[in-house]
C-alpha cells in the first residue's frame, strides 16, 4: 500500500493495465507450452521416442525462433511511434493467434497442415509476447521514479509468471475433467481482445514524449532548408555520442538475459521428460509443474518487493552465487532421484534460485539511450531467447544422451558465469542515461 500511495492516479492506472495485459498474454502463450505433452500428440505425427523428442523441441522453439524478426518490427514501433501503440498492438496479435489455435483441426483431420499451422501460430504468439513484456518494462521504467520503479517493473515479470500459473491451473482442470482444450484458447483470445481495448487509455511515457519534444524544438531552430538534415543529425548525436558504451551495455544485458531460458527449460521441459520416464502421466506432469510455478511466483514476488529496500543488483549477485552452488549438485541429485517428489524438490530449488534479469531490468534499461532503448531491449531479449532455447532444446537432447545428466553443465555453468559478468559490469557503471541525455542536449544547444 505504501508503494501505491506514492504514485499518481495515471501511474497506478498504467501499472494495472500493463500488468493485466502481461498476465493475459502469458496465459495465452504458456497455455500451449504446459499442455504440450497433450497437444503435441494431436498436432504432430506419432513417431519413435527420439523423433518425438525432436518434434517436441521444435514445437517449443517455434515460439521463440521468429522473435529477432519481431524485434525489427517492434523496435521501430516502440522507438518511433511510441511505447503505448506497441503494447496495444501486441495484445491484438495474441488474441487473433489464440483464436486461430482454438479452431484449428488436428493432425488426424488435416494431416501435416495442422503441424505447420500450429507452429506458425506459436511463432506469432512468441513475437507478440516479445513486444508485450519489453514494451511494458520500458513504459514503466520511463514513467515511475526510483526506488518504486524497481518493484513495479519487476511485477511485470511476476504478472507473466501469474499468467503461467493460471494457464497451468486451466490445463490441469481441463485434463482432469476431460474438458475440451479448445475452450481454454477461446477464453484466452476473448480476454486478450478486451485487454487491447482497455490499453487504449494509456498515455505516452513522459520520458519518450519529452525527448521527442526537445528534438523538435532544437531542429526548429535550424534553417528550414536544412531542417530534415538537422533533425537527423540531432537525433543521431543524442543516440550515438556514447555508442561504444551503449553497445557494451547492450551486450552485457544480452549475457544477463541468456540465463533464464536455460533455467526455464531445465526446470520445466527437461524435468518433465524425467517425470515421464518415471511413469508419470501427462496430467500428473501438468499438476506437478503447476506446483513448481507457484513456487516460482512466490519467489519472484518476494525478490520484486525486496528490491524496494535492497538495490536490485545486490539481489542478483546473491542469487547468482547461490544458483552456481546449486548447479554443482544438479547432476548428482538427478542421477540419484528415484521419485517424482525428489524431482519436484529439484525443480522448486531451481526456480527459486534461478537467475533472471528481474528485478534489475530498470537498472539495465536506464543505461540504454532513450531513443534506442526499445531497440536494444527488444533485440537483446529476442536474440537471447531464440538462441538459448534452440541451443538448449536440441543441444541437451544430445549432450545428455552422451554424458547423462552431467551434460547439463555444458549449458548451465557458462550461462551463469556470463550472468555474473554482466551484473558486475552494471555495478561499475558511473553514469545514468538521464544525465547523459541532459549533457547531450546542452552540447547541441550550445
Amino acid at each position: 500500500m505504501k508503494l501505491l500511495s506514492s504514485l499518481s492516479k495515471s501511474q497506478r492506472e498504467a501499472i494495472g493495465l500493463l500488468q493485466t495485459g502481461t498476465f493475459l498474454e502469458y496465459f495465452d502463450l504458456m497455455l500451449y507450452v504446459h499442455m504440450a505433452v497433450l497437444l503435441n500428440e494431436l498436432f504432430f505425427p506419432k513417431t519413435d521416442p527420439h523423433t518425438a523428442a525432436l518434434l517436441s523441441a521444435f514445437a517449443f522453439c517455434s515460439t521463440f525462433v521468429l522473435r529477432p524478426f519481431g524485434a525489427l518490427i517492434f523496435e521501430w514501433l516502440g522507438d518511433n511511434i511510441g511505447r503505448k501503440s506497441t503494447v496495444v498492438i501486441t495484445t491484438i496479435i495474441m488474441a487473433l493467434s489464440s483464436l486461430m489455435m482454438a479452431n484449428l483441426p488436428t493432425y488426424a483431420q488435416i494431416g501435416i497442415t495442422a503441424s505447420w499451422i500450429i507452429t506458425i501460430c506459436r511463432m506469432v504468439q512468441g513475437v507478440a509476447s516479445l513486444g508485450e513484456i519489453v514494451g511494458a518494462e520500458v513504459y514503466l521504467t520511463e514513467t515511475i521514479e526510483k526506488p518504486a520503479r524497481y518493484p513495479f517493473v519487476s511485477f511485470i515479470a511476476v504478472s507473466s509468471v501469474a499468467g503461467t500459473v493460471v494457464a497451468l491451473v486451466v490445463a490441469s482442470l481441463f485434463t482432469s475433467f476431460e474438458m475440451s482444450w479448445r475452450i481454454a484458447f477461446w477464453i484466452g483470445s476473448g480476454i486478450a481482445a478486451i485487454g487491447s481495448v482497455a490499453r487504449t487509455r494509456l498515455r505516452e511515457t513522459p520520458e519518450f514524449a519529452d525527448m521527442n519534444r526537445r528534438i523538435k524544438e532544437l531542429s526548429s531552430i535550424s534553417n528550414k532548408k536544412h531542417h530534415a538534415a538537422a533533425k537527423k543529425l540531432i537525433r543521431s548525436t543524442i543516440v550515438f555520442e556514447k555508442q561504444s558504451n551503449y553497445k557494451k551495455s547492450a551486450f552485457l544485458f544480452f549475457l544477463i538475459q541468456c540465463s533464464w531460458p536455460i533455467c526455464f527449460y531445465f526446470s520445466y521441459l527437461y524435468c518433465s521428460g524425467i517425470l515421464k520416464s518415471l511413469g508419470r502421466t501427462p496430467e500428473q506432469i501438468i499438476h506437478q509443474n503447476l506446483a513448481v510455478t507457484i513456487v516460482q511466483l512466490v519467489s519472484l514476488s518476494f525478490v520484486s518487493y525486496l528490491s524496494y529496500r535492497v538495490h536490485p543488483l545486490k539481489i542478483l549477485k546473491v542469487k547468482a552465487y547461490l544458483y552456481l552452488a546449486f548447479l554443482l549438485t544438479i547432476p548428482f541429485c538427478l542421477s540419484n532421484a528415484s521419485s517424482p517428489m525428489e524431482i519436484f524438490f529439484i525443480q522448486a530449488l531451481s526456480v527459486s534460485l534461478a537467475i533472471d534479469s528481474a528485478p534489475g531490468v530498470p537498472v539495465f534499461l536506464a543505461h540504454l539511450p532513450v531513443l534506442k532503448r526499445y531497440t536494444y531491449a527488444s533485440f537483446t531479449y529476442a536474440i537471447s531467447r531464440a538462441a538459448m532455447y534452440i541451443i538448449t532444446s536440441f543441444g541437451l537432447i544430445y549432450l545428455t544422451s552422451w554424458f547423462g545428466n552431467w551434460g547439463l553443465w555444458v549449458a548451465l555453468i557458462p550461462s551463469t558465469l556470463g550472468f555474473m559478468i554482466g551484473v558486475r559490469y552494471f555495478e561499475k557503471l558511473k553514469f545514468s542515461s538521464q544525465s547523459s541525455d541532459s549533457k547531450d542536449f546542452a552540447k547541441i544547444a550550445a
